[in-house]
């Protein structure tokens, strides 16, 4: 007996037979996904069709108990349609910016820079944690603004307009970018308060300039490591100064007396 229009027979590796579908648009040949009956799988063939003719489907007219295809399969077919431009992400193209559907219902906006990234690179989620696979490596989307993984929102970074779906680089205001380094004002002065954790949060000083807070924190794990306190501390990479710059910054940098006597008397028990 002949297979459906659109049904392609597969087999597991063990042995179990099932049935993946795909069809022609626009010159493009698209997987809709794999189904375990024949049936399932030309429904799913046939859907396709209806959404790439009836340009009154949209998005929103998704019924997950209803359809068969996934939801980003409509995406993908609708985006196609309406734009002419396919991406195998579930992306839909706006003008100077895109969409980008984790689920029918939590979207998330980007600037039309970083399309050929996410058209390449699946977005996933764990929990809070948006992140990509690349080069083997989970790589959180915050990072692409320079938003380290210990950063907190809105004492670190804020999304300007209060939505945090939206990943256009206006809408994200950096506040803090190094480790250990708190922004302070008071009375329209600004300063920057740099702390380390130990059993609890040592001041290691307060500095003009985020970059000498910044270099002051690397000074304070230095210390601290020739000391003898095994921890995994991590440093800020600080790429406005040269190697000269730095050592320069490093050298004239005090750190506060009291983490050093507190270190020192933790040595003098030891």
């Amino acid at each position: 007996m002949p297979l459906l229009p659109g049904v392609y027979q597969a087999t597991k590796k063990d042995g179990t037979i099932y049935y993946r579908t795909s069809f022609t648009y626009k010159n493009k040949h698209i997987s809709l996904g794999s189904y375990p009956t024949p049936e399932e799988s030309h429904n799913a063939y046939l859907e396709a069709i209806t959404i790439t003719k009836d340009l009154s489907i949209t998005l929103d007219s998704y019924n997950r108990k209803k359809h068969i295809l996934a939801f980003d399969k409509w995406v993908v077919l609708i985006n196609f349609r309406d734009n002419g431009l396919y991406f195998k992400n579930p992306i839909y193209l706006k003008n100077q910016y895109f969409l980008y559907y984790l689920n029918h219902k939590v979207i998330l906006k980007f600037d039309v820079d970083d399309l050929f990234y996410y058209s390449n690179h699946k977005i996933m989620q764990r929990g809070n944690h948006l992140f990509v696979a690349d080069y083997g490596m989970q790589v959180s989307l915050l990072s692409r603004y320079g938003i380290h993984s210990f950063s907190v929102p809105d004492k670190d970074y804020r999304f300007m307009n209060g939505d945090n779906t939206d990943y256009r680089y206006g809408n994200i205001e950096i506040i803090n970018r190094y480790m250990g380094v708190r922004k302070e004002s008071e009375s329209g002065l600004s300063q920057y308060i740099t702390k380390i954790h130990l059993v609890g949060d040592f001041i290691v000083g307060r500095y003009p300039t985020e970059i000498e807070a910044a270099v002051a924190y690397n000074k304070a794990v230095n210390f601290l490591k020739e000391n003898g306190i095994e921890k995994n501390f991590a440093t800020n990479y600080v790429e406005e100064l040269d190697a000269i710059a730095y050592a320069s910054m490093y050298s004239r940098i005090r750190i506060s007396r009291h983490l050093r006597e507190h270190i020192n008397s933790l040595n003098s028990l030891s």
